[in-house]
């Protein structure tokens, strides 16, 4: 039972930030801009959340609110993220540059910047959060059962995800201007007949698409990477792409996927506290390449079954019909 139940806390842990920063990569592309800078998003989110963090602590500001820090650096970290995709955003929209070049390149970029800035204030090529911040995790070991999954061992991020995650679901389905902005990724000419400023939507999806990838880049090294914020991510913005594609840049599929993809990272992260695996004696290299294994075999299930948008990654021209 305690197995059982430390599987299904790791599982939700490893989902989040899979799960925020999968539909990031919905709102970019529903609004027709291919977004593959997932990764560099989150990693330039996490390092300004973890810098956030850092000056807080070495400057003894809110030394006694963990979770009020934890939850600014969540937002510092999206704002980050947001910023930081407006370098995708006008390459693609105002210069009309090749997507897919400028998201790569972006993905380049981010590391770079976190091993020089970590190097040059921090003597290093990473950004520690303090050891002081410390008590933002959740700890109710007596409480029973399942109640644990959610309450034990637990983060504030993952009820705030889950929170996000609900609301701008059902905003982008329901509402006017949700409904603008997936137009501008099926259709941008008949959205521009009526009157729908097709830029305008798209610089607004891949907006949100950036701060939805940092505050999940934060969430994870929060959560699972012992608060380091490096050059790496752990392929989690890769991850979360293959995410959307298994979703077909559907919410609930994505949520499907998120859990599916967080417990294959879960078993690699925890195969060696688990009897049933740790008897078997394969090295823990071996579950670290089950994810990306599962990413390759669902890329080509359902490459033929995709619901991505139609304009998607074409730049939009007015004079094109």
């Amino acid at each position: 039972m305690e197995n059982f139940i430390l599987v299904l806390q790791k599982t939700l842990i490893y989902a989040m930030p899979l799960l925020i920063v999968a539909l990031g990569g919905v709102f970019a592309e529903r609004s027709g801009v291919i977004n593959l800078a997932l990764e560099g998003q989150m990693i330039f989110g996490a390092f300004m959340g973890a810098i956030f963090v850092y000056i807080l602590q070495k400057n003894n500001i809110w030394l006694d609110h963990s979770q009020l820090t934890f939850i600014f650096a969540m937002f510092v970290a999206a704002s980050s993220g947001a910023i930081y995709s407006l370098l995708l955003s006008f390459s693609a929209i105002k210069l009309r540059a090749d997507q897919t070049i400028g998201g790569t390149a972006l993905n380049m970029l981010a590391p770079a910047i976190v091993n020089t800035f970590g190097l040059v204030f921090f003597l290093q090529e990473k950004v520690n959060m303090p050891y002081t911040f410390k008590g933002y995790a959740i700890i109710n070991s007596n409480l029973p059962g399942f109640l644990r999954i959610f309450f034990d061992k637990a983060y504030l991020s993952t009820f705030i995800i889950i929170l996000v995650f609900t609301l701008l679901s059902i905003w982008l389905y329901k509402s006017k201007t949700g409904t603008h902005l997936r137009a501008c990724g099926e259709h941008p000419q008949a959205a521009d007949s009526v009157g729908i400023n097709v830029h305008k939507m798209r610089y607004l999806g891949t907006t949100i698409s950036g701060a939805l990838a940092g505050l999940g880049g934060y969430a994870y090294i929060a959560t699972v990477a012992n608060g380091s914020a490096e050059a790496t991510i752990g392929g989690m913005g890769f991850l979360a792409l293959a995410i959307m594609i298994f979703g077909n840049w559907n919410p609930l599929g994505i949520v499907l996927g998120a859990l599916m993809f967080g417990f294959l990272k879960c078993i690699a992260a925890i195969s060696s506290s688990l009897p049933i695996l740790s008897n078997i004696g394969l090295p823990s290299y071996f579950y670290n390449i089950i994810p990306f294994v599962v990413v390759l075999i669902v890329l080509v299930i359902f490459r033929k079954k995709s619901g991505c948008p139609k304009a998607e990654g074409i730049p939009y021209d007015k004079g094109q019909r």
